[in-house]
């Protein structure tokens, strides 16, 4: 039998479906470069090989799915933020190794430095635009919670504090943002995969088996960073072993499994404005 469904519902499931397309299309993007030039120290380093507008376009196409899904409170919240993380990841790009930087053992090469400005301005112009956009349409559409606005400091305070630490100390900003960020992205992730896991369902949801995915997903998100930045800081990489490339790789196979679970948990999820 053909179940009826309405726009918004058909639209948000192509939404959730884009996040996983895009994922895809970043793995494939990743795997192709690696079949032809080797393995990357990183997926972020893709950014400098052929797969450069792929790794861009796919971030930039998850940063854009998480802002338009719905969510609920506090989850919405931290997609919200992960959304300017992910523009962050895509723009502001991982440093490379000796051999292109004049005096420090890793840089973001002269040449690109323009580029990276140029974007950054860009990314820090469109939020703070969205969000007055996104203020606006909740007075209007009667949406607007202390949560919406609280939302809305957080994303304009941390768009501040990367445009303030890109100004006042653009070598260091070029150094670490990209690794904060991406960091900082995971560990939305992992919390609302966590929230997931313990938000209230109707009485009789089939929510165990999913309930559980949920946690192990957040719990493996959680230790799939903190042995990334040990084998970091261990100098693993050193050693022969692509940790970075690696725990990247995990943490991202790990994002696309949250959202096919997600997406399979709220595919017959009726529109907000139908449930009561």
């Amino acid at each position: 039998m053909r179940i009826r469904t309405t726009s918004t519902q058909r639209t948000y499931r192509y939404v959730r479906l884009a996040i996983i397309g895009a994922t895809v299309f970043l793995a494939v993007g990743v795997g192709v470069q690696i079949a032809g030039g080797g393995v990357l120290p990183s997926v972020s380093a893709a950014y400098y090989t052929p797969a450069g507008p792929v790794f861009i376009g796919a971030l930039t196409a998850i940063a854009l799915a998480l802002l338009a899904l719905s969510g609920r409170s506090l989850e919405q919240g931290l997609l919200d933020i992960a959304a300017v993380l992910a523009l962050v990841v895509a723009y502001v790009p991982t440093t490379v190794a000796a051999g292109v930087c004049p005096s420090v053992a890793r840089c973001v090469p002269p040449e690109v430095q323009a580029t990276v400005a140029n974007n950054a301005v860009s990314v820090a112009v469109i939020v703070v635009v969205g969000v007055v956009a996104a203020i606006v349409l909740a007075r209007v559409q009667g949406t607007a919670t202390p949560g919406v606005f609280l939302t809305a400091g957080i994303v304009l305070a941390l768009t501040a504090a990367l445009a303030t630490w890109g100004t006042a100390a653009p070598e260091s900003f070029l150094a670490a943002a990209h690794e904060v960020a991406a960091v900082a992205f995971f560990l939305a992730i992992a919390g609302v995969a966590a929230l997931a896991a313990w938000r209230p369902q109707p009485r009789g949801a089939p929510r165990r088996g999913v309930r559980t995915a949920y946690g192990v997903v957040a719990a493996a998100i959680l230790l799939t960073l903190a042995l990334l930045v040990a084998g970091v800081v261990l100098g693993v990489d050193e050693r022969g072993f692509p940790v970075v490339f690696v725990g990247e790789a995990v943490a991202l196979a790990l994002f696309a499994v949250f959202w096919l679970i997600q997406t399979i948990e709220l595919w017959n999820q009726p529109d907000p404005s139908l449930r009561e």
